[in-house]
């Protein structure tokens, strides 16, 4: 994993907005409905390459794939692993319920397929995963990224979003999960990637799938997540992982988030050296004084959010620079690479900020980055 030993690198949290095109061929994939998989595997090809180029054109370091084959960051799994079927009821969150007005004005139904486990997981389509890796390995052709990256769902956030219908418990389902996806970690590890895991379950995981628990609970389920995390990646090391923190990428309420300082502890036990995390939302801007309170331990990695994913403002290159400075000047600038609150298209079709928008604010971090370098060297 490349440190900021010269000047600030940026990335982003994974997802990236698709072509409009490519949004109604998934729905059409994920309904069993594609009536040309070659035209499919085709275009998905070209959307990565296409991605790949225009994040560094926006000035990114550490790219991805953006995420362009998947219909959701969480979701995606259901193709790959066995146990899966019927439907896992909804999702609700916490402070959403308290404002239900806003909720049905806000919020749109997709026709996302969100099974349920109803029989024994295993990993059992290795080659759609191998088809993202050739596919970001083309894309590579011609670019040279400091760094590339490839997303992962944490067992955790499987159970948050797939519910348990077969395993005697949660605990038991949690680690089930981590057996059946240490096949994608190392395939991704192997491909020569850091692996990113997305672990939103360690925080919008409080106000979701725990929400009648209380702190004292969710820190212990919190730490069986964190647990099950590690016993997943135990042969990769620290430095090939990162980790996405999240509590929920929408606009919303937030006032039942759980505030960082409550979880940090947790999730500096996971494997991955790099913390990926919101830091530039109206909710957890301030919280950057936590890493005042806690020593980063050694050879951790912060990735904080420079960039909120859910508003259209594009943020003052300057204001990106200032939120940099504020990490860098805590915990040191090799330990800080700018990136953002969370993914621009967690679910395909659902971009919360214009897809243009989208763009712009990425360069306006790069930007700010190189204005922080020039303040920190």
């Amino acid at each position: 994993m490349q440190r900021s030993t010269e000047r600030i690198l940026t990335t982003h949290t994974g997802s990236l907005p698709r072509p409009p095109d490519l949004v109604t061929m998934l729905y059409a994939k994920d309904k069993g409905e594609l009536q040309d998989q070659a035209a499919f595997a085709a275009r998905v090809r070209e959307a990565t390459a296409a991605v790949v180029r225009k994040q560094v054109e926006c000035g990114v370091d550490i790219v991805n794939d953006g995420e362009t084959g998947k219909i959701g960051y969480s979701t995606y799994v259901k193709d790959r692993l066995s146990g899966f079927g019927g439907e896992a009821g909804p999702v609700r969150a916490a402070d959403l319920l308290e404002f239900p007005q806003y909720a049905r004005r806000v919020f749109r139904v997709t026709a996302m397929q969100r099974p349920a486990c109803t029989g024994p997981v295993a990993y059992v389509n290795q080659a759609a995963l191998q088809q993202d890796i050739d596919n970001l390995k083309a894309a590579l052709q011609g670019v040279e990224p400091v760094e590339v990256f490839m997303s992962a769902a944490s067992p955790g956030v499987i159970s948050l979003f797939l519910k348990n219908d077969y395993y005697p418990n949660h605990e038991a389902y949690l680690f089930a999960l981590a057996d059946a996806m240490r096949t994608e970690y190392d395939m991704i590890h192997r491909a020569g990637f850091l692996l990113q895991l997305d672990c939103p379950d360690l925080a919008m995981g409080r106000h979701i799938q725990f929400a009648d628990a209380s702190l004292a609970e969710f820190r212990k389920k919190a730490e069986l997540h964190v647990e099950a995390l590690n016993y997943a990646v135990a042969g990769i090391p620290p430095e090939c992982m990162r980790l996405h923190l999240c509590w929920g990428n929408y606009e919303g309420p937030h006032h039942r988030d759980v505030p960082l300082r409550d979880i940090i502890d947790i999730v500096l036990k996971a494997r991955p050296a790099a913390i990926s995390f919101e830091a530039a939302n109206p909710r957890h801007e301030h919280e950057w004084k936590v890493f005042q309170e806690f020593t980063l331990p050694a050879g951790k990695v912060l990735i904080p959010g420079v960039l909120d994913s859910t508003t259209n403002y594009i943020e003052h290159p300057e204001l990106v620079a200032e939120r940099i400075c504020r990490f860098a000047q805590v915990v040191g600038r090799d330990n800080v690479i700018a990136g953002t609150d969370c993914g621009f298209a967690t679910f395909a079709g659902m971009d919360m900020v214009d897809p243009e928008i989208a763009w712009a604010k990425l360069a306006a971090m790069a930007e700010g980055a190189r204005l922080a370098s020039r303040l920190l060297w």
